[in-house]
């Protein structure tokens, strides 16, 4: 009885990758870490065993044949809200940017630390349990106010539902990745608080050390493509060189 109710308590994690020692190495290691494995060599498996098999996570890589993996993690990201890490042998900003803007919640690069993707897999996968519970994280300054049932944060031109992961500028809805969400309402509890990049690593995505802030970058990138008029000259989400990133505490840049 007590093995069945640890079996039950596993995490699954789903492999997509058709290069065999990979696939090997991460079985290996996951097991080893206590995590079920099932496993698929190319997108379209992929993407059955995503909706019939419902993974707790699922590492993807993005050279699969059949269907590529940024196809598949679109079409997984449209229906599962599942924690997806995609993993590629390219090192190129726009796979990068593809990837996280197509909804995928993380990126490495191969060769990676078997010990960096665990605990990358670990972190995805506990901020997956924050989010299913509706937990917000609590930040010192926290300005959040109850609308109805909802808990809203208003700064200026920018209005955030974080029961509803709604975003408006300027009243226009705004689409944002999960990933994307969480990074804009960390910043917005603290308008006008720097946060580095290493801090953002740590407190959004959940790394226990710090992975490669290039992340950070790129998902910056992509929010202020949907929030800014003028992402060359941008006044809600703003760069305080060599130090890190903040929220106009006007919510309209600062004059």
């Amino acid at each position: 009885m007590e093995e069945d109710r640890v079996e039950e308590a596993k995490k699954t994690i789903l492999i997509v990758d058709d290069e065999k020692p990979i696939v090997d190495i991460l079985v290996y290691n996951l097991q080893k870490e206590g995590y079920n494995t099932i496993e698929a060599n190319d997108g379209e498996t992929g993407i059955e065993m995503a909706f019939s098999q419902k993974p707790d996570l699922i590492l993807l890589d993005i050279m699969l044949p059949k269907v590529d993996g940024l196809t598949v993690c679109k079409r997984i990201r449209n229906s599962l809200n599942i924690p997806i890490i995609m993993i590629s042998a390219k090192d190129e900003e726009i796979d990068k940017i593809l990837g996280l803007e197509l909804g995928a919640d993380d990126y490495i690069t191969k060769p990676f630390s078997v010990r960096e993707l665990v605990a990358r897999v670990k972190a995805n996968l506990r901020k997956a349990e924050l989010n299913s519970s509706n937990t917000i994280p609590n930040n010192e300054n926290d300005n959040t106010k109850s609308e109805g049932h909802d808990k809203t944060i208003t700064i200026g031109e920018l209005f955030i539902n974080l029961d509803k992961f709604e975003v408006r500028v300027r009243n226009k809805p705004i689409e944002l990745t999960l990933r994307e969400f969480e990074v804009l309402r960390y910043l917005a509890n603290q308008p006008g608080q720097v946060v580095t990049r290493e801090a953002l690593l740590e407190k959004v995505w959940g790394y226990e050390y710090y992975g490669d802030i290039r992340t950070v970058d790129v998902t910056i990138r992509r929010i202020r493509e949907k929030i800014e008029l003028d992402t060359s000259s941008p006044k809600l989400l703003i760069t305080k060189r060599g130090v890190g990133y903040y929220l106009s505490s006007k919510g309209k840049g600062e004059e």
